[in-house]
């Protein structure tokens, strides 16, 4: 269904002149960016409770509780917001002029560019919302990556951004997809990222999380999705920041369950390569969406997401972190997971993933260059390669990095690779494991 792609300014006016709406803005971090755009829309005392930024760290831990983590800009930072201002409402509005109305509290928590330019800006976005008067609260949080190299810029997308997401709390929580779309409305391609998105609530009883993560990817709001073992979308860092992360590839589709065998012994041989710490670990299940994205289906519409949802939730069921992506080279990978600063990275793959690489006849011109961008983007990262072993069935040979065919313009950077312990073969397996692949 075509929709009406209102401006900001309409967008708040709208809002502003629903005398339903009513809330609080609270942010922390990049000023009150969201809340100026109501005041400048007009009409904002018909929707603004209150507004605040308590930008002093005693004043917001007083506030709203001391985090445990020392970290401001986090997703707990901004769930201790929207509790509190949440409550407030409900505990100070009441009577008949309160009646009619539903309720919101909208908070954001996000550091932009610094003066030196040596930090990462992002944010953690989100509103607790009514659908009706004294209904049940629903809750949208998103985390954001700001890419402008602008401060200026960046303080204005968190702006639209905020208000895009009030609106369509409001005007667009039944369509989820939807929902989702319209939060890029008015944005600049390439100015923001977002790479995690959350919902619960009455409004979204019939919601998957996983669902919705994955449509992000879809639409080009993120590179990739992760989710925790227990199937929760996660941000990236939160999870991987200093460990020592172990991933096995696999691909949306594959008709057999992966290899675990292999893969169990290839965590083993990462753990003593790499001098694992106890409780350093992180293992992650990858889920490619290659087989998905390369189809002969016209729109990514067509994609039957609720397949790979559930894949990414059989994934999720074996104990591991999952990340869903569509990096169809390690090197993409690589260069994703190193935002992260990881201590170490392992990626176990199949040996005719290699294969392909080091075969120049799959590349076009300047093979060459791409062949050092792919190095250089992998192993730059601190990141090993652990190749799987394949039977092969009209040779009957094991082929290994021993014996896999390489290209001559390809040989001696690869025999450089192996020397040096990027790349290197899976250990002590069994016949039974090889076959199987």
């Amino acid at each position: 269904m075509e929709r009406e792609i209102l401006d900001t300014k309409r967008k708040a006016l709208k809002i502003n002149l629903n005398e339903k709406i009513y809330g609080t803005f609270a942010e922390i971090g990049a000023g009150q960016e969201v809340a100026r755009n109501f005041f400048t829309a007009g009409a904002a005392a018909g929707t603004v409770a209150k507004t605040m930024s308590a930008y002093d760290m005693t004043f917001s831990d007083a506030i709203y509780g001391a985090e445990a983590s020392g970290r401001y800009v986090s997703q707990n930072r901004l769930l201790r917001m929207l509790d509190h201002e949440f409550g407030l409402l409900n505990e100070r509005l009441l009577g008949e002029k309160y009646e009619n109305r539903t309720f919101f509290a909208f908070a954001n928590t996000v550091t932009t560019l610094n003066f030196k330019r040596t930090n990462e800006p992002h944010g953690w976005v989100g509103i607790r919302f009514q659908n009706e008067p004294e209904g049940l609260p629903n809750e949208i949080f998103f985390h954001v990556r700001l890419l402008d190299t602008d401060v200026n810029m960046q303080q204005r997308v968190l702006g639209i951004i905020g208000v895009n997401l009030v609106f369509a709390a409001f005007y667009l929580h039944q369509d989820p997809k939807m929902m989702i779309e319209s939060l890029a409305d008015n944005l600049t391609i390439g100015s923001v990222e977002i790479d995690l998105i959350s919902v619960k609530g009455p409004a979204f009883v019939e919601v998957n999380n996983t669902l919705l993560n994955l449509y992000l990817i879809m639409k080009d709001f993120s590179a990739a999705a992760i989710f925790d073992a227990d199937g929760h979308p996660r941000q990236a860092k939160d999870l991987l920041y200093k460990k020592d992360i172990m991933i096995l590839r696999t691909k949306f589709g594959q008709k057999s369950l992966p290899n675990f065998n292999l893969f169990n012994k290839a965590t083993d041989q990462f753990k003593r390569t790499n001098k694992v710490e106890e409780g350093n670990l992180a293992v992650m299940i990858e889920v490619l969406l290659t087989n998905v994205l390369t189809s002969e289906q016209e729109t990514p519409d067509d994609i039957d997401l609720e397949a790979v949802a559930k894949r990414a939730e059989e994934m999720c069921a074996t104990g591991n972190l999952v990340i869903v992506s569509n990096f169809t080279r390690h090197n993409r990978l690589a260069k994703y997971l190193g935002r992260c600063k990881p201590k170490s990275v392992g990626i176990s793959t199949n040996i005719n993933n290699l294969k392909f690489v080091f075969n120049s006849k799959n590349f076009g011109e300047n093979y060459s260059s791409q062949l050092l961008a792919y190095v250089s983007d992998m192993f730059t990262q601190n990141v090993k390669l652990f190749a799987y072993p394949y039977f092969d069935k009209k040779t009957h040979e094991v082929i290994s990095t021993s014996n896999m065919p390489v290209t001559a313009d390809a040989k001696p950077l690869f025999d450089f690779l192996l020397t040096n312990g990027y790349i290197t073969d899976i250990n002590d397996y069994s016949e039974d494991d090889v076959k199987t692949v």
